[in-house]
C-alpha cells in the first residue's frame, strides 16, 4: 500500500522516509511489498497503517498548496489506530511521536496475552445486537466494540461469549457474521491494561492544542483541549469506537465534505451510508489524489460579482 502514490509525490516519499527513520525499521517496504503476514501482524500493521495514512495528507497538503487549494478542515477524525494520524495531522502530535506512540501500541495489543476475539455483525442494528449479546453474559465479557455504520458493527469479547453470540445473532436476523483476524478483544475493557501502559508513555511526548479539533472515538464528541484529548486516547483502546456518533455530530455542525486519507475506502464507505448526502472523497494513489484536489478546487471556488 502506498507505492504508487510514493512514486508519485515527493511529501509522500518524504514521510515514509521519516516513518522508516523514526521507527528504525523499514515501514515504506513492508508497506510498499509485504510480505502479507508482516502487515497481518498487528505491531506492524498499526504503524504501516499510521505511516500510510500521513504519506496519504502529505500528498494532498502538497498537491492543494501547488494547486493554490486552501486547505481548512473543519475538524479532523480518525477510525481506532488511525486517530493518531488525525492527532498529528491536527497537530496535536507531531508526526514521529505518533509513529512511535503506534509501534508501542501495536506491540502492547499483541503482547497483552488476552484470550478472545472481534466479529463483524452485518445486517443488525447495535440496539439489537446489544440486546441480543445481553444474554451471553455467563460465558464472559462482549461489547459493542466498533459502531461504523447503520447495519454494520463489530463485537469484541471472549472466545465462549463470541460463540454463544454467534449462534444467537444469526437468529435475531443478522445477515453475515465475519470473525477478524485479530489476535484480542481490541476496544473492549480487556484492553485496559495497555491504555494504562499508554498513558505512562504519554508523558514521554509533546501535546499541543488540536487544529481543527479532533472528533473523539471514545465520545463522539470535538475536542480542542490537548490534557482533554490524551485523557480520552488513553480510554480508547478499551472503549468502543463510536464512529456513527462521530460522523452524526461532524454533519450536525456544517459539515458536507469528508476526505478520507489513507490506504483503502473503507471509512469512506462507513460515512456514505451514515450520511448518504455528504460529498466523499478519498486518497489512496495519485489518481484520488488528482480527483480530490479538483473536486476541493470547485468546492472553494467563491463566485465573482457580476460587473455592474
Amino acid at each position: 500500500m502506498g507505492k504508487e502514490l510514493a512514486d508519485a509525490s515527493p511529501a509522500a516519499r518524504a514521510a515514509y522516509a521519516a516513518a522508516d527513520e523514526a521507527l528504525g525499521w523499514a515501514v515504506s517496504a513492508i508497506c510498499w511489498n509485504g510480505p502479507g503476514d508482516r502487515l497481518n501482524d498487528t505491531r506492524q500493521t498499526q504503524p504501516c497503517l499510521v505511516a500510510t495514512s500521513l504519506a496519504c495528507v502529505a500528498a494532498l497538503r502538497e498537491a492543494c498548496s501547488d494547486a493554490g487549494t486552501s486547505l481548512f478542515p473543519a475538524f479532523a477524525a480518525g477510525h481506532s489506530v488511525g486517530e493518531y494520524a488525525a492527532l498529528a495531522a491536527a497537530g496535536v502530535l507531531s508526526e514521529l511521536d505518533a509513529l512511535r506512540l503506534v509501534s508501542l501500541r501495536g506491540s502492547l495489543m499483541a503482547e497483552a496475552g488476552v484470550g478472545g476475539g472481534m466479529v463483524a455483525v452485518i445486517g443488525l442494528d447495535r440496539r439489537r445486537i446489544e440486546e441480543t449479546i445481553g444474554a451471553v453474559a455467563p460465558f464472559g465479557s462482549l461489547i459493542v466494540a466498533n459502531d461504523n455504520a447503520p447495519g454494520q458493527v463489530v463485537i469484541s469479547g471472549t472466545s465462549a461469549a463470541l460463540a454463544a453470540a454467534e449462534r444467537l445473532l444469526r437468529d435475531a436476523g443478522a445477515k453475515r457474521l465475519i470473525r477478524l483476524r485479530v489476535s484480542g478483544p481490541f476496544h473492549s475493557p480487556a484492553m485496559a491494561p495497555v491504555g494504562e501502559a499508554l498513558e505512562r508513555a504519554f508523558d514521554t511526548v509533546a501535546w499541543s492544542d488540536a487544529d481543527p479539533p479532533i472528533v473523539s472515538n471514545v465520545t463522539g464528541e470535538p475536542v480542542h483541549e490537548a490534557t482533554s484529548i490524551r485523557a480520552l486516547l488513553a480510554r480508547q483502546v478499551s472503549s468502543p469506537v463510536e464512529w456513527v456518533a462521530s460522523v452524526e455530530r461532524m454533519v450536525a455542525q456544517g459539515v458536507d465534505t469528508f476526505v478520507e486519507c489513507g490506504p483503502g475506502a473503507a471509512l469512506s464507505g462507513m460515512v456514505r451510508r451514515i450520511a448518504p448526502q455528504a460529498r466523499i472523497l478519498n486518497v489512496t494513489d495519485s489518481m484520488t489524489l488528482h480527483d480530490t484536489v479538483a473536486a476541493l478546487q470547485v468546492a472553494v471556488q467563491v463566485p465573482t460579482p457580476a460587473p455592474a
